[in-house]
């Protein structure tokens, strides 16, 4: 959504967002019986039920306390549900409001909030200009959506989500990479008004020239990895990667196991053959980096990936997504949990780059190799929690968005980032290499 002065519009387009995260929550929460809300499928993650009220919590102390300046309805509740106050693992022995409890609570937040939106000015402030907050709490809302999916897939017991495969696309053959032309783009924003503080600012980069796979590496071509010993090579591995990968005795992706002659995978709670024509997905920045030194290649740079995603070299300014300035559309990309898994390598040819990219947007997030650094200029806001604590080394940053994502939290210039041993979010990764080694 790019600054625009309807507040109709704004407030049209806050209550969808409100309203299409609530839908999915609702769908995440319910489909499972309360005992499993309330427990702890991985040390990794919270109890569903924690997710479910911390999203009404911070819609309360975003939007009613702070956007409306109302009173607090559940102050005693806020450490309880501070993300940085108890880490995932030691949530389950919090005083949690009950299933029924935290829908209630989310519901009456919810109740509230949509009564005063059609009030509140959207204006004025940096908090409300454009409706800000409200696309910022719907974006945090889809996040956790997107945190509870990877809940279910960590889940044991039988399969409590459905949807159907992506649509069949006739691919034909695509070239295996292309061309980036070196020079300078345009990365980042400043215009879109509900981009967050670590899109911000636009900037310009000069990127030397690179090749790009024209699709995400595959679990066909990931398989030929493993089959050629790479999780036992430690030519190919950093040396912290190398440890992990020991010490856990790592040696496919995650929810990979090997049954005879094939590869199996369980995916939300159903067991089925690895597709060899879908992108990898669930597998750690080590694994991705490892697979691209294995391949003679190596991973993209973030400037690199977003280059590839948004510059238009024909009248060289950067669009808001690969295909253009409009909203996706699922014709462009897998997004917003249609289908629980990535669609083929090639798929959604509407959806290409100008330079003929396939899928940067959806499906699977996609590793780079760089380290999740702040744009010159940043500025925190509206706190510094969300990104600035976590600017550094530690983290690495992944574009593109996933098929858990929905489209308002994925555009050309939305960054994510996790630690590289990360292989439970549904990460995948494409390679590149430089143009001079051609």
């Amino acid at each position: 959504m790019t600054v625009t002065d309807d507040p109709t519009a704004l407030r049209r387009r806050a209550l969808e967002a409100l309203t299409t995260a609530r839908a999915r929550t609702a769908l995440l929460t319910s489909c499972v019986e309360d005992d499993e809300l309330t427990a702890q499928h991985s040390p990794l993650m919270s109890p569903l039920v924690w997710d479910l009220a911390h999203i009404g919590n911070q819609e309360e102390q975003w939007l009613w306390r702070t956007v409306a300046g109302r009173d607090a309805l559940r102050p005693e509740i806020d450490s309880i549900y501070d993300a940085f106050e108890h880490p995932r693992a030691s949530r389950p022995t919090l005083p949690l409001l009950a299933p029924a409890e935290a829908r209630a609570y989310a519901s009456d937040v919810r109740g509230r909030v949509l009564d005063i939106l059609g009030s509140t000015p959207l204006e004025g402030r940096p908090l409300v200009d454009a409706g800000f907050a409200f696309g910022m709490i719907a974006q945090h809302e889809q996040q956790h959506d997107e945190t509870m999916l990877i809940t279910h897939q960590l889940r044991k017991g039988p399969q409590a989500l459905t949807a159907p495969p992506p649509p069949v696309t006739d691919i034909g053959p695509l070239p295996a990479e292309v061309l980036v032309p070196g020079g300078s783009f345009t990365m980042g924003t400043s215009d879109e008004a509900w981009a967050l503080d670590n899109e911000r600012p636009a900037h310009t980069r000069v990127v030397p020239g690179f090749f790009i796979d024209t699709v995400p590496v595959t679990n066909g071509a990931y398989m030929a990895f493993v089959a050629d010993g790479g999780y036992t090579d430690e030519r190919w591995w950093q040396a912290e990667g190398w440890e992990q990968i020991r010490r856990h005795d790592i040696g496919a992706p995650l929810f990979w196991r090997r049954d005879g002659g094939q590869w199996l995978r369980r995916r939300f709670g159903v067991t089925e053959p690895v597709p060899e024509d879908e992108p990898v997905v669930h597998v750690s920045w080590y694994e991705a980096d490892a697979y691209a030194r294995w391949a003679g290649r190596r991973l993209p740079t973030e400037a690199e990936w977003e280059k590839a995603a948004r510059h238009d070299p024909t009248t060289g300014r950067s669009r808001r997504y690969p295909w253009g300035d409009a909203e996706p559309e699922p014709g462009h990309a897998n997004l917003g949990q249609r289908h629980l898994r990535p669609a083929p390598a090639g798929s959604y040819p509407d959806g290409a780059s100008p330079l003929g990219v396939r899928q940067l947007i959806g499906d699977v997030w996609e590793w780079t190799s760089s380290d999740f650094l702040p744009y010159p200029g940043f500025t925190a806001f509206p706190y510094k929690e969300y990104s600035e604590v976590f600017f550094g080394p530690a983290h690495k940053v992944l574009r593109g968005g996933s098929f858990a994502v929905d489209p308002v939290a994925c555009r050309g210039t939305f960054r994510n980032w996790d630690l590289p041993v990360r292989r439970q979010i549904f990460s995948g990764f494409r390679t590149a290499r430089d143009a001079e080694l051609s």
